[in-house]
Formats: structure tokens, C-alpha cells, sequence
């Protein structure tokens, strides 16, 4: 199994996806060891000493002048965990709460936290135990970090809340006596340093780049099955034209959706028709559908550089250097999350413009809403009112939580960045579309049935008959809902994607182009 040194190797999406899976172990090297002793050995120092160091001999936000005694400070940490785990609703997915123990471990595995060796060692046996805490998704405005959340994640390593174990949950009192062991007792600024930084946001921005990656490449596919559905002209795609404004999106669009026409027979059966231009939802792929890549590259760049991060405050270089700073504040990320939920909305705008595209009867030998007897029938009419209904919501969820800020902690906290809301709703986005675009996969095989006995190039031809494998032909009415639950499926597997690589690398073509490897997460 592939090895990752916490605290010491540059941590990636992909990455630590593999840790929160269990595909890569993580691991403290004897250097991280010693770096992690030192800055425990200098708070505990600092909490003897009569010097006054926010949050190690003093209370927390407007109580940062208020001095705890040296016996008073362990049980002041505690406190904290406590009187912070104020969060509500619905507990977020394990895997996010998996994903936050793993950023926060390589975070404190850094040296600068002042935690102890033993609080992190808890940490990691929790994760490879599969002792999850339960985490409430609402209650974080992201200002000290994620305060809330991080306080339900942690209240475990005191013997404190609720985690899922053996697909159950239960009180870690109970878990902690299945295992014989007790819970810790913290240790000078190891309350704060546990539950001041970003990794509820951060988590969530994993998943976020994850599952838009994702997105964004099936979109290239759907788009280009309508392109061969609704007779599109590949001439906007050319490599020359994007040379002109080269967007590393924008040629990536063009060039990918190049690679999956390629040697197309539909495409080749209308090179001299007599229309002039296309509709923007397929002419335009390269120049929208780039821009929502180029947001998910900002969005990746900005979180490798946070997950890599020490975002606790104070930040203990030595027991005589201490600075009290905010690099919890979550505002760095705040912006791109919601950069990347309008990336991904504007996706399913365009998608649903295809659709309704689709069934307009304008293209020759499709009919109108791709059904030849109509009628009796509404063939593919209503499944586009989903997607406007989608598509509605996402721009309603567009609206970017960053500009929003209320004052916290009487005032200590005038300006706060709302972040865990923008990552949130981008997943909620991410969601919306996936379904958009698994309904434009439904219409547009309906569409390129109408052009039989053509066929496409191969690789969307692996792909279309992909898709009527799961998927029969619509002749007449039918339910149609379980048909789009199967092609939503598909689009969110990643199946289709790692078909056409296959086909791809059997038939020596090109699926993936010369800007594959900077979105790569």
C-alpha cells in the first residue's frame, strides 16, 4: 500500500481521498515526531511561564485578557470543546467527516500547534478504526475556522459525542470501553488548536473538486453526443480558432470534444450543409464549458495550497515566538467555492438549453421531442421540465455566501467569511447538475438513434452503446424516472469516462489532451 508522511509530504485531493478511503496509509515519520514534541514541549513551557500567550494562558476571543492559571489551563481546553459544539442539523456524509480528521492530522503534524504526540496518534487510530465522529452540517460562519464543527469532530478524543462504528452509532464512552481505552485528557492550547483552523470547509472542497472534475468532463461528453444528435459543426472547435484566445478550459473543451468526434460518421455526413451557425449551447461548449474548468482550476490550486497549510491559531514557532494571527480565517477559500458553484450552475444552464434544443424537431431526421408519433404520446417533452427546474434552483443557490459576513464573539469577530456555507452549496450545485446532465446523456442517445445506420467515431460509440445497454430506445410512453435515475447514475460513477479511456488507449486514439494533466487532482 502507498505510504503518506503527515505533516511532511504535499497533501493533493486525490490524496487525501485515498486516505479518507483507506487506499494510502498515513504515517508520522521520526522527524514529524520530534517537530510535534518540540512544539508541545514549548506550550507546555509557555503555560508555566507568567507571560501572557493568547489561548494558552488565557481565555478565548473577547476573553483574550483574561489570565487562566497554570493548574486551570487543561481544564480550560476541555471547556472549550465543550461550551464550542454547538452545531445543528443533519450530520455531514462520513466521508467528509473521514476527509476533515485527515486534513486536520496533517495540519497538526506540521510542528506549529503545540498538540501532543498522544492527541495525534488518538486521531489517526479513530480514523483507522473507523471511528467516525458525527459531525452537524450547519452552525460554522468560518471565521476562527470551522469552530463548531471541529468541536463536534474532537469531543471523542475526551470520551465525549457521538460517532458511527460498525455501521452504528454510538456514544464514544461505549466504543472507548469495547477497545479498553480512556479518553485523553488535553493538554495546554490543544482544545484551540483542534478547533481553530478550516478543515470543514477544506473537506468539503475535496468532494467539491472531486465530483466537479467529474462534472465537468461528462459534460464534455453529453455536449458532444448533442453536437452528433443535432447535426452541430465541429468548425468552432478547431485548434486554430483557440489559439486566439487561449484559455487552457477553453482549448481543453475544444480538443476533447475533437477526440470523442473524431472519425464520426454523423459528423462527416453534414460537412457542407448549408447551415451557416449553430445555437451558443453548442457552438459556445468551449468558451462556457472552459470557463467553469478554468474556475475548477482555480479552486484546485487554492485548496492544495490550504490543505497544506497550518491554519490554528496562535501559530508556536518556539516557547519565545509565539504570533496570534488568522489564518483560520476562511475567507481564501470562501471566494473559490463559490466561484466553483456558479462554474458548475452555469453547466447545468447550458445543458438544459441543449435539451430543450433536443426536442424542437429543427434538426433533420430528429423529430419534435424525439418521438416520430406524438400525440397520443409526449415522448421526451417533460423530462426538460426537470432540468429547468433544476437549473432554477442552482441559480438560487448561486448567490455567493462570501458576500454575506455577521459579527461574532462579541465583536472579536467582526468580519467572518460564511465559507462553510459556499462549500456546502456547492455541493448541493454539483448535485443538481449531475442529475441535468445525466438527463441530456437520456436525450441525446434518443437523438443519435435517429441517425442510424451512421455510426460515430469509436469512442462515442463505446459510449452511446453504453448507455442502451442500461437505457432501451423510447417508442412510445413509458415511465421515464427510472430511466433517468440510470443515466444520473452514470454520469456521477465516472463510468463513461473510464470507458472512453479505454477505448481510447485500445484503438490508439486520443481521449485526454494536452491540458489533462494541470486539472488533474
Amino acid at each position: 500500500m502507498k505510504t503518506f508522511h503527515y505533516g511532511q509530504d504535499t497533501l493533493t485531493a486525490s490524496l487525501a481521498l485515498g486516505l479518507a478511503r483507506k487506499e494510502i496509509k498515513g504515517i508520522l515519520s521520526h522527524e514529524t515526531l520530534q517537530k510535534i514534541k518540540d512544539s508541545a514541549q514549548a506550550v507546555e513551557k509557555i503555560a508555566q511561564g507568567e507571560a501572557i500567550v493568547y489561548g494558552i494562558n488565557t481565555g478565548f476571543g473577547p476573553l483574550c485578557t483574561t489570565k487562566i492559571s497554570a493548574a486551570d489551563t487543561k481544564t480550560l481546553q476541555e471547556n472549550l470543546l465543550k461550551s464550542h459544539a454547538v452545531g445543528v442539523g443533519e450530520p455531514v456524509d462520513l466521508e467528509i467527516s473521514k476527509l476533515m480528521l485527515v486534513l486536520k492530522i496533517h495540519a497538526l503534524a506540521q510542528g506549529f500547534s503545540g498538540i501532543r504526540i498522544e492527541t495525534v496518534e488518538r486521531i489517526i487510530w479513530m480514523l483507522e478504526n473507523d471511528i467516525i465522529p458525527v459531525v452537524p452540517i450547519q452552525g460554522s460562519v468560518g471565521a476562527s475556522g470551522d469552530l463548531a464543527p471541529l468541536s463536534h469532530l474532537f469531543l471523542p478524543l475526551i470520551g465525549l459525542g457521538k460517532v458511527f462504528f460498525n455501521e452504528k452509532l454510538e456514544r464514544m464512552d461505549t466504543v472507548l470501553a469495547q477497545f479498553d481505552k480512556k479518553p485523553l485528557h488535553l493538554g495546554p492550547k490543544e482544545g484551540l488548536a483542534l478547533i481553530n483552523g478550516t478543515q470543514f470547509m477544506a473537506a468539503h472542497g475535496v468532494k467539491v473538486v472531486e465530483r466537479l472534475h467529474n462534472l465537468l468532463t461528462h459534460a464534455n461528453i453529453t455536449g458532444a453526443m448533442m453536437i452528433e444528435g443535432l447535426m452541430g459543426s465541429v468548425k468552432p472547435f478547431s485548434p486554430e480558432l483557440h489559439q486566439l484566445r487561449p484559455y487552457s478550459g477553453n482549448k481543453h473543451v475544444a480538443q476533447t470534444i475533437l477526440n470523442l468526434l473524431k472519425d464520426s460518421e454523423i459528423v462527416a455526413s453534414h460537412l457542407h450543409c448549408a447551415r451557416v451557425q449553430d445555437p451558443y449551447s453548442l457552438r459556445c461548449m468551449p468558451q462556457v464549458h472552459g470557463a467553469s474548468w478554468n474556475a475548477y482550476l482555480h479552486l484546485k490550486e487554492t485548496l492544495e495550497i490550504e490543505i497544506n497549510s497550518v491554519t490554528d491559531n496562535p501559530v508556536v514557532f518556539d516557547e519565545t515566538h509565539t504570533i496570534s494571527g488568522g489564518h483560520f480565517h476562511g475567507q481564501p477559500i470562501a471566494l473559490p467555492l463559490d466561484y466553483a458553484t456558479l462554474a458548475a450552475s452555469e453547466i447545468g444552464n447550458i445543458a438544459d438549453r441543449r435539451i430543450y434544443l433536443s426536442i424542437e424537431g429543427d434538426t433533420p431526421g430528429v423529430p419534435k421531442l424525439l418521438l416520430k408519433e406524438t400525440g397520443l404520446n409526449s415522448g421526451l417533452m417533460i423530462p426538460q421540465y426537470t432540468t429547468a427546474a433544476l437549473a432554477s434552483e442552482n441559480k438560487g443557490l448561486c448567490f455567493p455566501a462570501s458576500a454575506d459576513s455577521i459579527p461574532t464573539s462579541l465583536g472579536q469577530e467582526d468580519h467572518v467569511s460564511m465559507g462553510s456555507i459556499s462549500a456546502r452549496k456547492a455541493l448541493r450545485v454539483i448535485e443538481n447538475v449531475e442529475k441535468i446532465l445525466g438527463i441530456e446523456l437520456f436525450y441525446a442517445a434518443q437523438a443519435m438513434d435517429y441517425h442510424a445506420p451512421l455510426k460515430s467515431g469509436k469512442i462515442m460509440t463505446a459510449i452511446y452503446e453504453r448507455v442502451r445497454k442500461a437505457i432501451d430506445p423510447v417508442v412510445s410512453d413509458r415511465i421515464l424516472y427510472e430511466d433517468m435515475e440510470t443515466a444520473i447514475e452514470l454520469v456521477k460513477s465516472g463510468e463513461l469516462v473510464s470507458l472512453a479511456k479505454k477505448v481510447a488507449d485500445q484503438e490508439g486514439l486520443a481521449f485526454e489532451t494536452e491540458w489533462s494533466e494541470i486539472f488533474n487532482y
